[in-house]
């Protein structure tokens, strides 16, 4: 049997307006610190959200979105954030915040491959 490791996770969503507590799961950040592994997937469904929120500025959650791998790499395109550790990376990543996407609250797994875990809670929690 494969070894497993413990993971963190938090799922991404569009909160359009934080006062009624509605939010869109759009993505999942994983981060398996023993398999030093920090990954995003990404699902916008561009048609649910127009309904879910009529006059949402799309573009501006995909710019948002489109941020959250490059963070996670720590690329060059992630500013001073590339810089920071992966764990540092991670936890800005899924800190509290009120914009129009965040992070739900941190869960935690076991699993052997957290990519294939990844994939797994995108399908599950997010399409």
């Amino acid at each position: 049997m494969p070894a497993r490791h413990t993971f963190d996770y938090a799922l991404i969503r569009v909160v359009p307006r934080e006062e009624r507590g509605e939010a869109m799961n759009v993505g999942v950040i994983l981060y398996c610190r023993a398999l030093a592994f920090l990954e995003t997937r990404i699902a916008l469904n561009t048609p649910r959200l127009a309904a879910f929120a009529p006059g949402v500025d799309v573009e501006l959650v995909r710019d948002y979105l489109a941020a959250l791998p490059h963070i996670c790499a720590g690329d060059a395109e992630a500013g001073a954030l590339g810089t920071l550790s992966q764990g540092e990376r991670f936890f800005w990543l899924i800190a509290p915040r009120n914009t129009i996407v965040q992070t739900s609250p941190l869960h935690t797994g076991l699993c052997d491959d957290p990519a294939t875990m990844l994939d797994h809670l995108l399908e599950t929690m997010v399409r």
